[in-house]
């Protein structure tokens, strides 16, 4: 019970395999500050490399009570929580500073809670990176996405957004796409820079077209369950402790970002920068299709002012 002599601890998980993942030293590092600001009464404790489950059950545990916190891409969530979907669409964020602002404000606040309904208390945006398309040539323009057969997550979004450049998407598992490449059986895959080094999918696709089309975050949730047991003075600790790990995760993503793109040079692969305003706007049959509410088209018209 909250405000017992006993401390609490807070498991959370991660699917992330690396330990020095930054969603993983990002919240290691909640877990040390909430520990000296409750006095010891809060602890965290970090199973990741899948050790509680996929995302998916993780997010369950959490519902259920079963496990306190867990870091989940933010692609699993648009079904089940409306909101989730803005962040995740194609093209909304101009650059990454427009992203981060946008988190650290207001609207950022009214997305964390956007899960509260299904008992997932929303801590923490984490950067997970720009996604570009990667292939054997460069894709600068619409004419040269047009008839490209494209690995993408099996989301609904990116199958529209993929069709609405005259791409064909090819959703498949992650660990497959290495292979298709290579074999030709798809042209060309979309992901972050560390993940184009770390999959070493640059061998087969050695150019890398900087459209950063998409910036879907990874959020840190605590279920309700185990909120609710927290004093406010802990839930405010917490609250204070998320806050300060998202900056010390994303000194670390940017690093790693870094380091991918030097990587990825080193192998050989050519990085080019491309026109983004024409896929912008070929966007829009997806956002009519997808941003079909008046409170969703608040959002995105909210975030898309936002300077």
């Amino acid at each position: 019970a909250a405000g017992a002599a006993s401390a609490l601890e807070l498991k959370s998980a991660d699917v992330h395999n690396a330990d020095d993942y930054p969603t993983v030293a990002a919240v290691r590092h909640l877990g040390s500050l909430l520990a000296k600001s409750s006095g010891g009464a809060l602890t965290v404790k970090v199973f990741n490399k899948g050790a509680l489950g996929s995302e998916k059950e993780t997010l369950d545990q959490v519902k259920l009570g079963a496990l306190a916190m867990t870091r989940v891409h933010g692609a699993a969530l648009a079904s089940m929580c409306p909101k989730s979907l803005v962040p995740t669409l194609p093209f909304l964020f101009r650059s990454v500073a427009h992203q981060r602002k946008v988190f650290d404000g207001p609207l950022g606040e009214e997305l964390l809670q956007a899960c509260d309904h299904q008992g997932l208390v929303g801590l923490a945006f984490y950067d997970a990176g720009a996604r570009s398309l990667y292939a054997r040539r460069p894709v600068k323009t619409l004419a040269d996405a047009r008839g490209l057969k494209v690995r993408v997550p099996q989301t609904d979004v990116w199958v529209a957004a993929m069709a609405a450049i005259g791409a064909n998407a090819t959703p498949m598992p992650i660990g497959e796409v290495y292979t298709g490449l290579k074999t030709g059986l798809i042209d060309a895959a979309e992901n972050n820079l560390p993940s184009y080094a770390g999959f070493r999918h640059m061998e087969a696709a050695p150019v890398y077209s900087r459209t950063e089309h998409a910036m879907t975050p990874d959020l840190l949730f605590i279920g309700k369950r185990v909120w609710d047991k927290l004093t406010p003075t802990q839930q405010g600790q917490l609250r204070e402790a998320a806050r300060a790990s998202v900056q010390l995760q994303r000194q670390l993503w940017d690093a790693a970002e870094a380091q991918a793109l030097a990587a990825a040079k080193a192998a050989g692969a050519q990085q080019v920068d491309v026109e983004r305003e024409p896929f912008r706007q070929a966007m829009a049959p997806v956002y009519a299709r997808f941003v079909n509410t008046p409170e969703l088209q608040r959002l995105v018209k909210a975030i898309q002012e936002t300077k």
